[in-house]
C-alpha cells in the first residue's frame, strides 16, 4: 500500500494545562493521522522553540504556506521528515516555524502510515526486533513549577515499579503508591483538600524532607502489599532551585541556601537514606563535571540528565566524555521532529545511557508517547500516575501487550 503523504491540516487545540497547542492531521490514502504537540512548564535552554515569534496562530499561519511540501512524502520516511522540516527552516531552534509543528506533523504522518498499513507505530518506529516495556515512572507528590506556593522545592518525587514483571501490574503500583501518597499528606495535614500540580501528582503544604518520608513510606507499603519491589524516583529540576547570580540552590520552603559540593552532598545523602532507583537533573544544566561526581558516586542510582542534554546528541556525547549521568530524558519535542529523537536514541544506547521517554506537564491525550517509548526501546516510560492525558499513554501500553505480546519488561537498575 502506498503510503504518500496526501494533504494536511492544522489547528490551535489546547493541552492539559489549558494552554495553545499547534495539532496536525495528516492524511494517508484512506487513514488520517493527528497528533498535537505537548509543552513543558520547566524547561531547558537548548530546547526547540515552540513557536515562532508571532505565536501559536503564526504558526497556523506560516504551515499553510510551506504544508504543500509534504504533499506526496513518503509518511514512513521519518528520517527524511525530518530533513525536510530542517531544510524548510535551518535555524538551530526551529524559531520560523516552531518546534511543536514539526513534532505534530512528524508524528502525526507515522500515525497515518501505521494506520493506513495496518502496522502498529511502534513496529514503525523501531523496526523488526524484540520489543520489550519500558517501566512506568509517576509523579506521585509534586512541587516547583509544577504545583505553585507552599508545596516543596523539589519538582517531582516519583514512583519505579522496579520488580514488576507485567505492564499491567506495574501501572497498578504506581497508582497504588499515589493513592498512599494521599492518605500519608492526610495524616501530617488535616486541612490537605486533595489538591494536585499539572501532572496529577498531590502538592501539599510540606517540605521537600517531609515529602521524601511521605514518598519512602508510600513505596515501601505497596511493595509490600503487592508482593514486588517499588522504588522512589526524585526530579530536581535543577534548574528551577540554582539562581546563576550567586551559585547557589536555593530552597526557599526550607529557607535553605546550597552551594554546588552542598547540593552534591544533599543528593548524596539522600541516596544514602532512601535508596531511590532514579534521580533527575540533580544539578543545573551547565554543570557536567558535577554530575559526573554523582555518576561515579551512585553506583545503584541512575543519575538522569534531563536540561543538561535536552534531547541533543551533541551534548549528549559531550556528557558521555566524561561519564556526566547513565540516564537521559528523551522529549522529541525539545528537539522538533521525531527522527531526530529517535537519532538521538541511537545515541544513547551506543553510549550505554539508559532512556526515559517523557511526557511534558502540558500534554495532549494522545497515545504515542507508548509508541515511541517501544519504538526507541526506553527503559523507562515518564508518563504520570492519573489523569486523562498520562492514562492514555499507559493504556495504550496495556493494549500493546494484549494485541502484540505479552510482552517481557525491559531491563532497569534493581
Amino acid at each position: 500500500m502506498e503510503t504518500q503523504i496526501k494533504d494536511l491540516k492544522a489547528r490551535i487545540v489546547f493541552n492539559s494545562r489549558g494552554e495553545k497547542a499547534f495539532e496536525v492531521d495528516v492524511i494517508v490514502g484512506e487513514s488520517v493521522g493527528r497528533a498535537s504537540a505537548p509543552a513543558g512548564a520547566s524547561t531547558g535552554g537548548g530546547e526547540a522553540v515552540p513557536f515562532p515569534p508571532s505565536g501559536p496562530e503564526g504558526a497556523v499561519e506560516a504551515f499553510k504556506a510551506y504544508s504543500n511540501k509534504f504533499i506526496g512524502f513518503d509518511a514512513c520516511d521519518i528520517e527524511g521528515l525530518a530533513e525536510l522540516l530542517h531544510q524548510i527552516d535551518p535555524s538551530p531552534s526551529f524559531t520560523n516555524i516552531g518546534g511543536a509543528a514539526a513534532f505534530a506533523i512528524t508524528v502525526a504522518a507515522v500515525d497515518a502510515a501505521s494506520k493506513a498499513l495496518k502496522v502498529p507505530m511502534f513496529k514503525l518506529i523501531g523496526g523488526d526486533k524484540v520489543y520489550a516495556h519500558p517501566y512506568p515512572l509517576g509523579n506521585v507528590l509534586g512541587g516547583g513549577k509544577h504545583a505553585g506556593e507552599g508545596s516543596p522545592d523539589i519538582q517531582e518525587f516519583l514512583s519505579i515499579p522496579v520488580g514488576s514483571r507485567r505492564v499491567y501490574d506495574a501501572i497498578y503500583a504506581n497508582i497504588l503508591v499515589h493513592k498512599d501518597v494521599r492518605r500519608l499528606i492526610e495524616k501530617l495535614d488535616k486541612t490537605f483538600a486533595g489538591g494536585k500540580g499539572d501532572e496529577g501528582a498531590w502538592a501539599p503544604n510540606l517540605n521537600d524532607l517531609n515529602a521524601l518520608e511521605v514518598v519512602s513510606t508510600a513505596v515501601n507499603n505497596v511493595s509490600d502489599k503487592i508482593g514486588f519491589k517499588v522504588k522512589m524516583g526524585i526530579d530536581f529540576a535543577s534548574g528551577s532551585l540554582f539562581d546563576p547570580k550567586t551559585g547557589v540552590y536555593n530552597y526557599s520552603r526550607r529557607g535553605v541556601k546550597l552551594t554546588k559540593e552542598e547540593q552534591i552532598n544533599f543528593v548524596l545523602s539522600i541516596i544514602d537514606k532512601y535508596s531511590p532507583a532514579y534521580i533527575e537533573d540533580p544539578l543545573f544544566e551547565d554543570d557536567f563535571e558535577g554530575f559526573a561526581t554523582l555518576t561515579k558516586a551512585s553506583k545503584n542510582t541512575l543519575i538522569v540528565g534531563d536540561d543538561i542534554f535536552v534531547t541533543n546528541s551533541s551534548l549528549l556525547l559531550k556528557g558521555a566524555e566524561i561519564g556526566a549521568g547513565n540516564g537521559v530524558i528523551l522529549k522529541v519535542n525539545q528537539v522538533g521532529p521525531l527522527g531526530d529523537a529517535i537519532g538521538f536514541a541511537k545515541v544513547a544506547k551506543a553510549n550505554k545511557y539508559t532512556i526515559v521517554v517523557s511526557h511534558r506537564s502540558g500534554e495532549s491525550v494522545d497515545p504515542h508517547l507508548a509508541h515511541i517509548a517501544l519504538g526507541v526501546s526506553s527503559e523507562i516510560m515518564k508518563s504520570g500516575v492519573v489523569g486523562g492525558e498520562r492514562i492514555a499513554k499507559l493504556n495504550e501500553l496495556i493494549r500493546i501487550d494484549e494485541l502484540y505480546g505479552p510482552l517481557k519488561m525491559m531491563k532497569v537498575i534493581k
